[in-house]
Parts: structure tokens; C-alpha cells; sequence
């Protein structure tokens, strides 16, 4: 009989791998920083655009932190795009959205505002367009995972209903067999009766008969 995938052994797997994603984009993030504050590189100035350090303490906050202070930044990060936008104040976003572990995380919004960002990179820093790519390979890596996760759900749900299904008809079967073996055997059971019945008569006309 094909076993069912337990549903927690499934979980994770699916988190073990969000979390190797995650740890690879954090990686290549300060790999990018780095080679973007190294001497010589060119950093182009926009006029009000955060520092890459900022935008990466921000995520470790929110990832770290209390459901409170989730809440806030999320709020404030939200707000402030819609009252504000920019690509700098729509990369904040993105990448709170992006961030796993607190109720805004939404990683179908960042892919889509990843992707829209990186058509207007001319007005973004080179950080912020590192931050944009990696994290995009993050999220699209998320949701593949996601996608892969509710399959072998799904594939799992339809094994064990399969396995109730077989298992309720070989009841119904055996149940279907024994109700002919019973009813076989009633009518075996009146059948001999009859023939005793017939037997005793005959004897008893003999016994008649004999002492006559």
C-alpha cells in the first residue's frame, strides 16, 4: 500500500528550503554592499535614496522582531509608498514583503514590484538595484517552493483519499460477502431441515406400517 507524505515532514522541507534561499540572498546582499563601498566603485546620487545599510537593518528588524514591531514598520513602510511613491519608498516595501515571518509578508507583491523596479533602474542607486535583483531570485525562489509545497500537499490529500476510498470498498466488499455466506447458509440450514423433516415423516409411516 502507498504511504501518504506526512504533512509535517512536507512543512519542512519547505521551510528548510525558504531558509536556504534566504540565507543565499543575505549573502550575496553583503557581497553586493561590500563590492559597492569598496574603493573606487561609482555610487550614483539620488536625491533622497536610503542607504543600503539602512534598507538591510530594516529587514533584520522586522525578521527579528516582535509581532509589534512588525506591525509598525509594516504600517509605516505601507503608508509611506502610498503617500510618497518612489522607487526608493516602493523598494521598502518590496522588501518588507519579502521578508518572511510576520502577517505582510506577501511574496507575490515583491516579485511584482521586484520586476516593475527593475524596468526604472536609471532612477535607483546600484544598491538599490542589487537589493531589487537578489531578493527577486529570493522571492521567485519562495514561491516555487510554495508552489511545490501545495503540490505535494495536494498529492498527498488525493493519496490518502484514495487509500479511505479502497479501503472503504474492500469493506463494503467483505461485508457484501458475508451477508451472501449468511444468507447461503440460511437457506443450507432450511433446505436440511426440510430433508429431516421429510426423513422423520417416512420413518414414523414405516414404524406405522411395521406394527400394523
Amino acid at each position: 500500500m502507498r504511504r501518504s507524505l506526512p504533512t509535517n515532514a512536507l512543512r519542512n522541507v519547505a521551510t528548510l528550503a525558504i531558509v536556504v534561499a534566504l540565507t543565499t540572498g543575505c549573502a550575496q546582499t553583503k557581497e553586493w554592499i561590500d563590492g559597492i563601498r569598496s574603493p573606487g566603485s561609482s555610487e550614483s546620487v539620488i536625491l533622497g535614496a536610503p542607504d543600503a545599510e539602512q534598507y538591510v537593518t530594516e529587514m533584520h528588524r522586522l525578521a527579528s522582531g516582535d509581532p509589534a514591531t512588525q506591525a509598525e514598520i509594516y504600517a509605516d513602510a505601507e503608508s509611506t509608498a502610498k503617500l510618497t511613491p518612489s522607487p526608493s519608498t516602493k523598494l521598502r516595501l518590496a522588501l518588507v514583503h519579502a521578508t518572511p515571518g510576520h502577517s505582510g509578508t506577501d511574496p507575490q507583491a515583491a516579485q511584482t514590484a521586484f520586476r516593475e523596479l527593475l524596468t526604472q533602474t536609471e532612477m535607483m542607486t546600484p544598491a538599490e538595484t542589487a537589493l531589487a535583483s537578489i531578493h527577486l531570485d529570493v522571492v521567485e525562489q519562495q514561491i516555487m517552493f510554495g508552489a511545490e509545497n501545495r503540490r505535494l500537499r495536494s498529492i498527498n490529500s488525493r493519496t490518502a483519499t484514495s487509500e479511505e476510498e479502497a479501503t472503504a470498498q474492500r469493506i463494503a466488499k467483505v461485508e457484501s460477502e458475508n451477508w451472501q455466506l449468511r444468507r447461503s447458509l440460511e437457506e443450507a440450514e432450511q433446505k436440511l431441515d426440510a430433508i429431516t423433516s421429510i426423513e422423520r415423516s417416512i420413518r414414523e409411516q414405516s414404524n406405522g406400517e411395521t406394527q400394523q
